[in-house]
This record gives structure tokens, sequence and C-alpha cells, in this order.
């Protein structure tokens, strides 16, 4: 038994802020600001000027993928292409591996306003294959080696561009295909245990994973479920497949379905195929809905009539539209009063679509950090999409004022897995309209992220009964300075009311625990 003394926000359905936490045997047993005698002779761990508050839930993230990128090369923080030939030139010479990954390349947050090219990547590369995956994983530059190995794959595909190695739509879901396929199992497992450890230095207890990424009989969606039912020290990962075919789900006993590829009904801003109602400013492109009307509806009905929980990607307002329209649909046709189905991403919603989702209880996993995202600035979705379509953006406060239950997700590998951040931008908005308060901000990263999947009665608040899954935070999120909330530091993750301790990477004993675990995947 401990008990915890200090700032303790229980993100209850008040968000009381107590002053006592009793844990025992991986529990909460008491939260309140007076000290039962009955806890009076246990051992009391002193916050000091620390907070205790939930641990933290990625609600979408794309864990085989963020795993495989971990372990590669970041460049999200470079701002010329100068500087990541240099990066990519260093990771060359002290890589071992036969295929080399980088990730987060952006034209929009580098001096020279394009990507890399071929040519470029041959500079530094020029004896292993090289992918180089653009910040909203849509897109990629190859190097001449991975191109004579995918060109076959690749040619006869719509986004296929060999001049300059860039490769976005259907080209690139090949590569990134492609590029799954070479990893072995090893690295795959041993990359996903790196990858919570990762998220756990970040706060996060639990992430939702899609899954179904290029791997021969969807092995990625068995292999999450194996890792994450392996995990140790209580880290939870809850699967949803990305496939249109219900049998990927029901075949695997797993109670949800959805995400993005191919879930995605649309592309993105970054590659300028996110699908628009109206074209994108002085063109008359609108971009590409990947399915007709009558494809989503069938899917919905499906997994609707199968009680699946189902989530699609959709950015642009027509794929909002389409979203909002096929999941209707498939409730009018079977209603259910607790289906939990989720729209994701969410960027550029309309009034008909957003008053549906109220209307009907669907909610969001949605990535706050889009919002004056250093990759895709604000400059060039001005650019894009015009000023008033831009303007509208990302609505957190509107979808919270209509009831719509927000959750924050990464979107990871496409940014970083950091819950401070997601809060951070919530809060302190550039759009002053749309902001969120910081008690609402620490739910939806919190108690809105545990009740997505139906884990809100054992998750995701401070209260007696359920596990002491908690985060120990630098400070304290409700009271610092709002320009001082992305300060704050996570300086300890309390998992079943241990402090979090970092995975085996013994893979063949992973492997076995998942076979015979029985924990909520």
């Amino acid at each position: 038994m401990k008990v915890y003394e200090g700032t303790i926000l229980t993100v209850n359905k008040t968000d009381d802020v107590c002053r006592y936490l009793v844990e025992d045997g991986g529990r909460i047993l008491y939260v309140g600001n007076e000290l039962p005698a009955q806890y009076s002779g246990a051992p009391v761990i002193d916050l000091a000027e620390r907070t205790l508050a939930p641990s933290f839930v990625d609600t979408h993230e794309h864990f085989a993928s963020f795993a495989t990128f971990n372990a590669g090369l970041n460049v999200m923080d470079a701002r010329s292409n100068a500087e990541i030939m240099e990066m990519v030139s260093d990771f060359v010479k002290r890589s071992k591996a036969k295929t080399l990954i980088a990730f987060g390349a952006s034209p929009y947050s580098v001096e020279e306003g394009r990507l890399l090219s071929r040519e470029e990547l041959d500079s530094v590369c020029p004896d292993r294959p090289f992918m180089m995956g653009k910040y909203d994983g849509h897109a990629c530059v190859v190097n001449s080696k991975l191109l004579e190995l995918i060109d076959d794959k690749v040619k006869d595909l719509r986004g296929y561009h060999p001049e300059t190695g860039e490769m976005n739509q259907e080209a690139f879901f090949a590569v990134s295909d492609y590029i799954s396929g070479s990893l072995s199992l090893p690295e795959l497992v041993s990359n996903m245990l790196d990858a919570m450890d990762y998220l756990a230095s970040k706060g996060i207890g639990m992430v939702h994973t899609v899954s179904g990424v290029g791997f021969a009989g969807d092995l990625d969606i068995t292999l999450e479920k194996l890792v994450g039912k392996a995990a140790q020290h209580g880290f939870q990962v809850r699967v949803f497949p990305q496939s249109m075919d219900v049998k990927v789900a029901t075949s695997r006993n797993i109670p949800r379905i959805g995400g993005c590829f191919a879930c995605a009904l649309d592309g993105c801003f970054g590659s300028a195929d996110a699908a628009l109602n109206e074209p994108y400013l002085g063109t008359d492109d609108k971009g590409v809905l990947y399915y007709t009307d009558e494809q989503v509806i069938e899917f919905c009905k499906a997994a609707n009539d199968l009680g699946l929980q189902i989530e699609m990607h959709a950015i642009g307002d027509a794929a909002f539209d389409q979203a909002t329209r096929c999941l209707k649909a498939a409730l009018d046709a079977n209603p259910r009063k607790d289906h939990r189905h989720g729209i994701i991403h969410d960027c550029l919603p309309t009034e008909a679509g957003i008053e549906i989702c109220a209307e009907y209880g669907i909610q969001m996993p949605m990535q706050t950090s889009f919002i004056d995202w250093p990759q895709e600035p604000d400059s060039y979705l001005r650019e894009l999409l015009g000023p008033e379509r831009a303007a509208h953006l990302n609505p957190i406060r509107t979808f919270w004022d209509k009831g719509i239950v927000i959750s924050a997700g990464s979107d990871a590998p496409c940014t970083d897995p950091d819950p401070i951040m997601w809060m951070d931008k919530a809060v302190n908005n550039a759009d002053e309209t749309q902001r969120l308060t910081r008690q609402e901000a620490l739910r939806m990263c919190t108690y809105n992220g545990a009740w997505t999947t139906f884990d809100e009665d054992e998750r995701g608040s401070l209260e007696p009964g359920k596990i002491a899954d908690m985060v120990m935070l630098s400070g304290n999120p409700y009271e610092c300075p709002a320009d001082k909330l992305g300060s704050i530091k996570v300086e300890r993750l309390i998992l079943g009311g241990e402090p979090y301790l970092k995975q085996s990477k013994n893979i063949a004993a992973a492997v076995v625990r998942g076979l015979t675990s029985k924990a909520k995947i």
C-alpha cells in the first residue's frame, strides 16, 4: 500500500483536485482531501511540486510503422535539405541495416521549399536502398538502389515519379508494402518493444494502433495483437485492423476495425489529395475520394451489424461528409446505443457532418498536434485552401461544445507522440475561439482516450476501484502560466501502481507471453 500526497488531478466527472490518493495491489483504494485513519500507517510519497494525473492515451497511432521509423532516422527538426543530407550521410555510416529508412521530411519546413530528390539521396547513399518518408505518411522519396528493387511493382501506379524519386498515392503504398515486407520478425518485435518504452517515456500507458500496412497476410495485425498481449509492466495496446474486410477483425477476435490506408476515405493536405467539396485554390482539383458511398456504406453496415466499432480516416470536407453519411446509413439501418464509431483526423468538417456526429454519437480521435504544425504550416494551408477554409480547420472548441467526444492521437510516425504538446496546442490554439480549457485538454488526453475503446470503467481517471495507471508531472497543468504549459515534463509513468520498467528484449519470451496471455487487446 502507498499513499500519494500532493496535487492529484482526478479527471473524474467534476474534475476534482484532491490531496491524497491511496493505492494497493495496483488498484486505487481512496482519493480525497482527508486521509482516513486506516491508511495513516502506509508509506507516503510526497509529490512536493509535482502533480499526479491519469496516464495518457494515444488514440491514433500506426504502431508498427512508428516502431519501424523510430528505429530509423527522424529528420522532422531539420530546416534545410542540406541539413537533412548531412543527417543522412551520418546515418548511413553508423547504421548496419540492409534497407535504410528516414522519416519526417517536409517541403514546407525547409528553406529550399521542396523534398530531396532521388539524385541528392544517391549522392549520400548510393550503395544501399534508402527511403525518405514524407512527414504526412502519404509519400516518400526513394534512391536509385531502392527504385531498382521496386520499379516493376510501382511503375504502373498513380503517384509514380521516377525522375525525382517521389512516390505518392498508390505508388507510395506499394513502396511502404515493400519496406514492411523486407523486415524480419525479430526486427519487428524488437522495434515494437523499443517503441513501447518510448511511448512510456512520454507518459503514455495505452496506445490505439491502426494496423494492416503491407505485410503478407496482415502479419502486422497478428503481430501487434501478439506483442500487445505480451506487453509487460501494465502497458496497454488496443488494435484496430485497417481493412474494409470485417473478417480481418472477426477472425482475430478483435472487436473493432478501421484506421487509415485501406480505411482512408481520402488523402491529405500535404500531398494535396484530401477530398474537398470545392477545388483547391486556383485549380479544378478536388482531391481524391478512394471509395464510392456504396462501398463505404456496405463496409459500415457489415461492421455495425457484427457489433464492431468502426473508425475511418477523413481529412477533407468531402471525405468527412462521406464518413458521416455512411456511418449514419449503417446506424439508421441497425441502431446501436453505444457503438462508439469514430472519424479520425476531422480536419475540415462541415456543419451538416458535425450535426450528424453530435446526433449519432460519433467520436473523434483528433490530432491537435496538426495545429500550428511546422511540417504543414498555416501559410501553406492558406495557399492551398484559401484563407476562409483554412480558418475552419481543426475546430476543437466547436466539437466539444456540440457534445462530441474528442480524444487525442499522434498519428505517429507523422507527429511525435507527445501528450504535453497535445494539451499545449489545444489550450494555446492561435485561434482563440477554438481553444479548450486546461481541464478539457487533460480529459481529452486521458479519460476520453480510455472511453474510446470502452476502457473507462478501469482506466482514464483516478477514482476508487480503478487501476492505478498514473503519470507524475513536473508541474500542475491546471495552474501553470498558459505559455509554460508545453514546458511541463513527464517525470514518471506508473502503471498498475508500479513505476514503468522497460520491456524485456527477449523476443522469444515475448512471443510466448503473447500466445498465452489473456490480456485485453
